[in-house]
């Protein structure tokens, strides 16, 4: 069966979860009813479960439902071979994703995930990249609020300097301005996941630690650190370290590194949180580096859990992305979301991820949502997601 006929476009793998229910809200609210929306299914291990999900977010009843198990290879490979696109919400992927993926693969099917372990992403790209390259299928993982922004937030400011100054800007600072809302109970659980075996696999802690971890036997220059509270002259504020940091920025070099390093090759990157200047903002900056080193605990979210629509309503997010040059110019580009960052915004960019996988002419591979989709991804996410992207004066 060859892509262009297969029986489904898109296919959101984990629908009976919280994640993954909202994706699916986003397909019937951006394209249910319309003629020229994508045939999509929602998939998860229970079809009761699933037909209560359909009837919760309104889903036309025809909506088609299918039953698959990260347990079971062949109700994955059954999925897989139906549809141009697999989107997947089932994490921690280092516990559930390896077998969705090599399905994918293995089909030639598009695939899209939100994991944010670098480690388990690190293993995979060793193991199928080659093949999916073979098989045509393109693979995009952190396809959510870790880390589209902040790839495509440096994408496009690239695209930018070199518009303004004829070449990339070798020094590139991600801050996050502001931002209201939490962090997934995935996402938690990912990173709790990912220290456990880090804990007990010292080689995995020191792959933490390489900012080009993704980036094939290439290793670039020293990068900032971002691990201790700074104070940034540039911006006049201090700066917090920022817990996606060490997955952010590992996407952001592998994006660099699939171009054929178009940031360059002595390209250095940072992320970190802004707070404000003075006492008060040293003592907030100082305040969340302490938080960070034990950030979920014993509480924080559980996966299945979510905040209320009102509070997925009123978050958002304001990140700004700083290009630096020897000489001393600069430019900055802004990124900013409506809603709940881990949540409603993130469920809305893998919705799209979806859709652009679905229009590019990439031959296949593991790569990132900035290498494989770039600009193409940015348009949709203006267009159905609510996110502006941005030169700044």
């Amino acid at each position: 069966m060859t892509e262009t006929t297969r029986e489904f476009d898109i296919i959101v793998y984990g629908a009976t979860g919280y994640t993954g229910r909202l994706v699916a809200e986003h397909f019937v609210r951006e394209y249910g009813g319309k003629s020229d929306g994508p045939k999509w299914a929602m998939a998860g291990r229970n079809r009761a479960k699933l037909e209560d999900v359909r009837t919760l977010i309104g889903a036309p009843d025809d909506t088609p439902l299918v039953v698959a198990d990260a347990d079971d290879p062949a109700s994955l490979d059954s999925m897989a071979a139906r549809t141009r696109v697999v989107l997947t919400t089932v994490g921690p992927y280092q516990l559930y994703g390896e077998s969705v993926l090599a399905a994918c693969v293995k089909a030639g099917t598009h695939y899209a995930d939100l994991c944010g372990e670098p480690v388990w992403m690190h293993r995979m790209i060793e193991k199928y990249d080659a093949q999916a390259k073979e098989s045509g299928a393109r693979v995009s993982f952190s396809s959510g609020f870790d880390s589209i922004p902040f790839d495509l937030g440096v994408l496009m400011l690239q695209a930018e300097a070199v518009r303004r100054f004829g070449k990339p800007a070798p020094r590139v600072k991600g801050r996050v301005r502001k931002m209201e809302g939490t962090f997934s109970g995935g996402t938690a659980a990912s990173f709790k996941a990912t220290m456990a075996s880090a804990a007990k696999k010292p080689r995995e802690f020191a792959q933490l630690q390489d900012p080009f971890l993704l980036c094939g036997d290439f290793s670039g220059p020293d990068q900032p650190g971002g691990l201790l509270p700074v104070y940034d002259d540039e911006l006049e504020s201090w700066a917090a370290p920022f817990i996606m940091a060490g997955i952010n920025t590992k996407n952001v070099h592998r994006t660099n590194f699939l171009s054929g390093h178009q940031y360059g090759e002595d390209f250095r990157y940072d992320e970190m949180v802004l707070t404000s200047p003075g006492d008060m903002g040293k003592a907030a900056a100082k305040a969340i580096g302490a938080a960070l080193k034990a950030p979920f605990g014993d509480g924080g979210p559980k996966p299945g859990e979510g905040p209320s629509p009102e509070e997925r309503e009123n978050g958002f997010y304001d990140l700004l992305f700083i290009g630096l040059y020897p000489d001393g110019k600069s430019l900055k580009y802004a990124v900013k979301g409506k809603y709940d960052p881990g949540y409603g915004s993130t469920s809305r960019m893998l919705g799209e991820t979806g859709m652009a996988l679905l229009e590019s002419d990439h031959p296949g591979g593991i790569g990132t949502p900035g290498a494989i989709l770039g600009e193409k991804l940015v348009a949709r996410l203006r267009e159905r997601a609510e996110l502006s992207f941005a030169p700044e004066d």
